[in-house]
């Protein structure tokens, strides 16, 4: 349902090589209800709890992001579109945050996550 013709899924993969270089306004989300702010906060947040997850399954990353928000008094939106706009780069992607951190497995999960921080750091 993402894509129009089998043309368009190069583009819409290509972040599993690394991360492009991407605005960080991609954190501003009116329904989500984040900003480049919210996103540091959440960001940082999430890779503290990231560190100790030991099951990347999908199940038990989308369980402990949504416990995440819940435990800061924040929507399931504002933890996991950070997420998934710092290990895509993009507006869109072909799954949402818990999917592409259990795809892309722990390591590379934070590492781009503290890649986003920084960034976000030295944009804000």
């Amino acid at each position: 349902g993402r894509l129009e013709t089998f043309n368009d899924i190069p583009e819409l993969v290509d972040f599993f090589n690394d991360v492009l270089e991407y605005d960080i306004e991609l954190y501003t989300h009116k329904k989500m209800k984040t900003n480049p702010e919210i996103a540091l906060s959440s960001l940082k947040l999430s890779i503290d709890m990231l560190e100790k997850q030991e099951d990347y399954s999908n199940d038990a990353l989308y369980e402990a992001m949504t416990e995440l928000a819940k435990a800061n008094e924040l929507k399931n939106g504002q933890i996991l579109w950070p997420i998934r706009t710092a290990l895509t780069g993009k507006a869109a992607s072909p799954g949402g945050a818990s999917e592409l951190a259990e795809i892309l497995g722990k390591e590379e999960t934070l590492r781009r996550l503290r890649n986003a921080v920084t960034k976000l750091e030295e944009s804000l």
